[in-house]
């Protein structure tokens, strides 16, 4: 008898992450943190390639599943399922991954939850897979939305969505975008570090990972360069008051000059946005608790407001994983928060409004019901991410710009 597989600790803490986002509604990131605990940095960053490749490719790895495995994924037990994803993810879309290691160690992780009864099953159809995957993706079309959505794992409203608002061509470019792995951008807020500046954006920094000594002294702040683009938006000055109605975790908060009024309506990202404040230096941010929407009254007279608005998150899907699957448009509620902070801004002052989403039913249709006067001279300032469809505003593009997806908009009050 051949001996049995030893299963990798980064197998291992992947197949936990799936079970824990698919069987218990966990987040990824949370569920990852907790799995990869203890792990070398080789085998960590394994782990976390593996896990949230598979929590973002889970449909097209379920149409393969059952394709070749010919059997309802959602039949399965929960440790058959997250082992048939995680083995069929390192076969359909890691390169360098032996044959053996994807199945084996697969196959492994159900005998060790104890369900010998499905470890002949198992291999079956990680075999069946191993042949047949390669060709199944290849064969999948993407000649509409929704065969998209199916070859580059989608839910079918996001793909519409994009289809609706950007034309074909740049739907699918956008998705092969979000399947690939986020640019580490950090803002420089002081002294020195090793990575490449951005040309167009002062104090944003693209580099290999993030210095976790600079972060914890303050120097830098892990933030995308489409975010700190909307903190420059606000263009507050010294001697000049800014609301931000939706400020945690304070990474554009912390960006203003003059006195800011950071607003959450969480207790505990607020005291997050008070701890950023401190490690940063920002000593002229005011943390308040409070719904954006129903502000104390005495918050009122500010020269500037920033609405950096709840939102689906269709921008930012290759930093969250499993986004894809939880995601909604939040119009209703945009809008509520662009008008509250509309009443708090003095007669011609400035509300910035931006979402880190591309769907144009959560940006631009917000900005056009709010009735606010838009401020054009906006786009003049970065006209190399004007709106394709409305140059007024701005809107960062991952396959364009390789930074996360942000709408951006002045307005006067």
């Amino acid at each position: 008898m051949a001996p049995r597989a030893q299963i990798s600790p980064a197998r291992q803490a992947a197949y936990r992450v799936l079970l824990r986002v698919f069987e218990d509604d966990a987040y990824a990131d949370h569920a990852f943190r907790t799995a990869a605990t203890g792990l070398d940095a080789r085998d960590r960053a394994l782990a976390q390639r593996l896990a949230f490749g598979a929590v973002q490719r889970v449909r097209t790895l379920d149409n393969a599943i059952e394709t070749l495995g010919r059997r309802k994924v959602h039949r399965l037990d929960p440790p058959v399922r997250a082992a048939l994803r995680l083995g069929a993810y390192q076969l359909g879309f890691v390169d360098g991954v032996p044959r053996y290691a994807a199945v084996n160690e697969s196959v492994e992780l159900v005998r060790a939850a104890g369900l010998t009864r499905a470890v002949a099953f198992t291999n079956a159809v990680l075999r069946r897979l191993a042949d047949g995957i390669g060709a199944l993706l290849d064969g999948l079309p993407e000649g509409s939305s929704r065969e998209a959505a199916l070859k580059h794992s989608y839910a079918d409203w996001i793909a519409e969505t994009w289809w609706r608002d950007l034309g074909a061509s740049a739907a699918l470019e956008l998705m092969g975008a979000q399947n690939e792995p986020a640019e580490v951008a950090v803002r420089l807020v002081r002294g020195e570090i090793d990575g490449v500046p951005d040309p167009r954006i002062p104090t944003a920094w693209v580099v290999d990972r993030i210095d976790e000594k600079a972060l914890a002294e303050g120097r830098i702040w892990p933030q995308s360069r489409a975010s700190q683009l909307v903190g420059l938006a606000v263009s507050a000055r010294d001697g000049e008051r800014t609301l931000d109605l939706c400020a945690a975790p304070g990474g554009k908060a912390t960006m203003l000059a003059g006195e800011v009024v950071a607003v959450d309506v969480n207790e505990a990202r607020a005291r997050e946005l008070e701890e950023t404040a401190r490690r940063l230096g920002a000593s002229n941010v005011r943390v308040v608790v409070a719904d954006g929407r129903l502000l104390p009254p005495e918050l009122d007279g500010f020269d500037h407001a920033l609405v950096d608005a709840p939102c689906s998150g269709l921008g930012v899907l290759n930093r969250r994983p499993d986004l894809r699957w939880r995601a909604e448009p939040l119009p209703e509620l945009q809008l509520e928060l662009l008008r509250a902070a509309a009443e708090r801004v003095v007669p011609g002052g400035t509300v910035v409004y931006s979402v880190c989403t591309i769907n144009a039913d959560e940006s631009e249709a917000v900005v056009d019901a709010s009735g606010l006067e838009i401020d054009r001279t906006l786009a003049d300032e970065w006209p190399q991410f004007r709106h394709l469809r409305r140059p007024e505003f701005l809107q960062t593009l991952p396959q364009v710009h390789g930074t996360a997806g942000f709408f951006v908009a002045r307005l006067r009050a």
